[in-house]
């Protein structure tokens, strides 16, 4: 099943948020879409094995090394901004934990990761089906449309 905008609402029914791949660097989309997150006043957690915080704007958030840390993972929408390789693997453990939505940002999936999403998720947003973007969904184009949608907006 294609993600839709149904499905995008979904997701941003979530009460809490957190963003795998967020990072210190301004010039990257783990940063980008964790500022996003902050930017809009949703509860997101950072999530990076290698970094104890991640500095938005001048506030640094603490931040998690996996989804396992995070207090209430089936209570979490979770962004991905990863290579496919390792979205494959944060993807198994969000199944694993109960992790009802994720999104899947562009240059994260491949076909393998896509259907795994779509069969384990209630909500999995991401491909180059929809979106209003040139590069398919993306939460810093859809973002708000979602948020509007789940009356978060």
């Amino acid at each position: 099943m294609a993600a839709t905008d149904a499905t995008l609402r979904a997701f941003f029914q979530s009460p809490n948020f957190a963003v795998v791949g967020a990072s210190n660097d301004t010039h990257k989309y783990g940063y980008k879409v964790f500022k996003w997150y902050l930017d809009h006043s949703l509860p997101v957690t950072p999530i990076n094995p290698s970094s104890k915080t991640i500095k938005a704007g001048k506030t640094e958030h603490d931040a998690v090394t996996s989804l396992s840390e995070l207090p209430s993972p089936a209570e979490t929408g979770v962004s991905i901004i990863t290579p496919p390789s390792v979205t494959r693997k944060v993807l198994a453990e969000a199944a694993q934990l109960g992790v009802p939505a994720v999104f899947l940002q562009p240059g994260t999936y491949d076909d393998e990761v896509l259907a795994f999403a779509r069969e384990n998720f209630k909500a999995a947003v991401g491909g180059t089906d929809g979106g209003w973007g040139g590069e398919g969904w993306c939460v810093l184009v859809d973002g708000e449309r979602g948020m509007r949608a789940a009356g978060k907006l």
